[in-house]
């Protein structure tokens, strides 16, 4: 006999089953006591009378109990059935049970969607919270999602490659997470704001087609709808058009869903192709939320969003920053890319310039985004000079880069759909949060793990490190 899910008991009518899994209720009739039994699968009723040895053991269990529990599983009297259960029809008399760990009461209760609980309490008991259906419901969903995806690339030829987490800061936009080199004093590792330069060296390796589930790290100020650490699926081509891309996204996002959520509606296919220009003119946003009904949650409308500029001013800090990174292709109003023209617009006259970026939007959420590559070095050192970068600070940070172009790179792109979101919007939930199985808070705290935490100084002096005005940060974090 092998342990098998709860739900599979519904098929398995007198016969001997042997199932593991939390007491979700029990339910003492005096001469005769339910347990409710839940496993991942779902629950199932267990039940014990008073003629056998079990009985008494029974009747002093407490919820949230780890059972063994080996029985029969018989159908329910008509009358005692519950629709509401998958398992609703049949029952399993307990011939034995045996508690594997006994519980405290628990914080707060996990039958329930919890939402009408704190979420800080939720998220310093996490492991606690992910028991109720709801979470277990989004985590299994983000699961086939990603085995959608996967297996849809795979049948086209793209290859999953893993990139490495510790790699080099250089200078693409949101501040880098730092990570100090105990075996070199005084140098630091960065945690990937995303793959960038790795995917586009595979590119140049002639890997062709490239995607990986990727953990991206990226130290933001704190919001609500983001986490300083998520999850994109990142996806790389060569030799292909912006029409090639936007294309394969589409194609995968509407069949994952026509597979996993039927109940959704896509309000239009082909998606919409608005330039960035014509979604500030009549949306007021580059995001823009086209559903018919926005009340109806099964409503989905996406959109891509083209043609950006290629640079923003940054007028608190008097400097020029591009509206997607500095990889991204620059192009004249005239979608000219001729290189003696834009390297003169480069220097002369840089804000007209457009750009081969592309957003994905659902629901007026910004879901993705990727562009066409710059693989000019000339261009790209360029474009970071427009950024107020010096030629040697350019080389230094990109030399790695600009040398492997050096040896033959194919013109290519990619995107990078955000998990995170698509879920969260699929789920109809109200945050990210609720889709990620261990999310900080919005100020960017993981409350079950008490962190960030502080280090002692023993581990500060291997890294080389001293912390300067650590009273005054203690005084802060208590405030």
């Amino acid at each position: 006999m092998k342990k098998i899910w709860n739900l599979e008991t519904k098929n398995l009518i007198q016969q001997r089953v042997e199932l593991y899994g939390f007491v979700d209720n029990i339910r003492d009739h005096g001469k005769i006591v339910f347990i409710d039994l839940r496993d991942r699968s779902g629950i199932v009723q267990c039940v014990v009378d008073q003629n056998n040895n079990f009985f008494s053991l029974v009747k002093n269990l407490k919820p949230a109990s780890v059972l063994k529990i080996i029985g029969k599983v018989q159908p329910r009297p008509a009358h005692l059935e519950n629709p509401r259960l998958e398992t609703g029809k049949i029952e399993v008399a307990i011939e034995e049970i045996e508690p594997l760990a006994s519980a405290k009461d628990l914080p707060f209760e996990v039958t329930t969607d919890g939402y009408e609980i704190n979420e800080a309490l939720r998220l310093r008991y996490r492991y606690l919270d992910l028991r109720r259906p709801r979470l277990q419901k989004n985590l299994r969903r983000r699961h086939e999602f990603l085995l959608f995806l996967r297996n849809f690339l795979d049948a086209l030829g793209f290859l999953e490659i893993e990139t490495p987490i510790l790699t080099k800061s250089t200078p693409e936009g949101a501040r880098d997470f730092l990570v100090p080199s105990r075996l070199y004093p005084g140098k630091f590792y960065a945690l990937p704001q995303s793959p960038q330069q790795y995917k586009q060296l595979l590119m140049v390796a002639g890997l062709e087609r490239y995607f990986q589930i990727a953990r991206c790290f990226r130290d933001e100020d704190p919001r609500a709808d983001r986490q300083p650490e998520f999850t994109q699926l990142d996806i790389e081509m060569s030799y292909v058009e912006r029409e090639d891309i936007l294309n394969l996204v589409e194609k995968m996002l509407v069949e994952a869903i026509q597979n996993l959520y039927p109940q959704k509606k896509i309000t239009k296919i082909p998606f919409p192709r608005i330039s960035y220009e014509e979604a500030i003119r009549l949306y007021g946003s580059d995001k823009p939320d086209l559903r018919e009904d926005p009340e109806n949650k099964d409503e989905l409308s996406f959109c891509f969003i083209v043609d950006f500029p290629m640079f923003e001013w940054k007028d608190p800090e008097k400097r020029w920053d591009t509206f997607h990174h500095p990889f991204t292709q620059p192009k004249l109003p005239d979608d000219s890319k001729d290189k003696d023209e834009i390297i003169k617009v480069l220097e002369s006259n840089p804000q007209i310039l457009l750009s081969e970026q592309y957003d994905l939007v659902l629901n007026g959420y910004e879901i993705g985004g990727g562009s066409l590559r710059t693989t000019d070095p000339d261009i790209l050192i360029k474009v970071f000079e427009v950024l107020g970068h010096k030629r040697e600070e350019v080389y230094q940070k990109f030399g790695h880069l600009i040398e492997a172009f050096s040896y033959g790179v194919p013109p290519h792109g990619g995107i990078a759909p955000g998990i995170d979101r698509i879920l969260m919007i699929l789920e109809n939930e109200i945050s990210i949060r609720e889709v990620i199985a261990f999310p900080k808070t919005g100020e960017a705290r993981d409350l079950m793990m008490d962190s960030p935490s502080e280090v002692n100084e023993k581990e500060l002096k291997e890294l080389g490190i001293e912390i300067k005005g650590r009273d005054l940060k203690n005084k802060k974090d208590e405030k």
